[in-house]
């Protein structure tokens, strides 16, 4: 197969970015070098200038990749309270199974990366996460005592600090089942009955909806119909 010079040039900057994932996770922020980065991607670092900055523009793109690998995996549902629930399985699966997701988090929660603006991707997941809130109060899914702005950052600051005990405990691999247990103790608190009733809570859900994805099927919901809401 021939490929265009462009072509090339795309390969290696995946590349790069993908061989600085894995060393950012592995060394952290301050301890990874461009030498290291490109010795892992089997390169130069004449490389990586020609395609970044320098390692706080690698940082950056890492932060950015995290928030758009979720997107391609969540769909919208009939119940606006479910794509809470996705958004927090699908992240699970990918700390689990994508390196590029890992090196987000080492990144975002190390102290030492003064370079680049670790609580963005705080800010963003929250302000997600109240969008969501929002529209499930408008649709009467929330019960009425709900502070929604706290709930979006209780739901952050919660699974942040879950994923951190799993990945020391476990490497990740207990994540899903450890965030399938933060769900069922926190939307009994904010969903009123009928639609508590309906949510998919299943630690396999974040597994379910990335494989749909990648297979086109479009990330099919697993709440079959709208329940009828109805406010306590």
């Amino acid at each position: 197969m021939n490929l265009t010079k462009q072509d090339r040039a795309a390969r290696t900057r995946r590349k790069l970015i993908e061989a600085a994932a894995v060393v950012f996770d592995r060394r952290g922020y301050e301890a990874t070098t461009l030498s290291d980065i490109a010795t892992a991607a089997g390169t130069t670092k004449g490389a990586i200038y020609f395609h970044f900055r320098n390692k706080d523009d690698l940082a950056r793109i890492i932060l950015a990749e995290q928030q758009q690998t979720e997107e391609n995996a969540l769909r919208p549902q009939p119940v606006k309270l479910q794509e809470l629930v996705d958004s927090g399985m699908v992240f699970a699966e990918r700390l689990r199974t994508d390196p590029l997701v890992r090196a987000s988090v080492r990144l975002t929660l190390d102290q030492q990366a003064t370079g680049i603006d670790r609580g963005g991707v705080f800010r963003a997941w929250r302000d997600a996460n109240l969008a969501i809130l929002e529209k499930a109060q408008e649709r009467g899914e929330l019960r009425c005592h709900v502070d929604l702005l706290a709930t979006a950052e209780l739901f952050v600051g919660t699974f942040a600090g879950l994923q951190q005990m799993s990945q020391l405990l476990s490497d990740y691999d207990d994540l899903p089942d450890r965030v399938t247990v933060l769900l069922q103790n926190l939307m009994p608190s904010i969903a009123v009955p009928p639609v508590l009733g309906v949510l998919d809570m299943c630690e396999r859900r974040g597994a379910h909806l990335i494989a749909a994805a990648k297979s086109g099927a479009g990330g099919e919901s697993a709440v079959a119909e709208e329940p009828p809401a109805a406010q306590d």
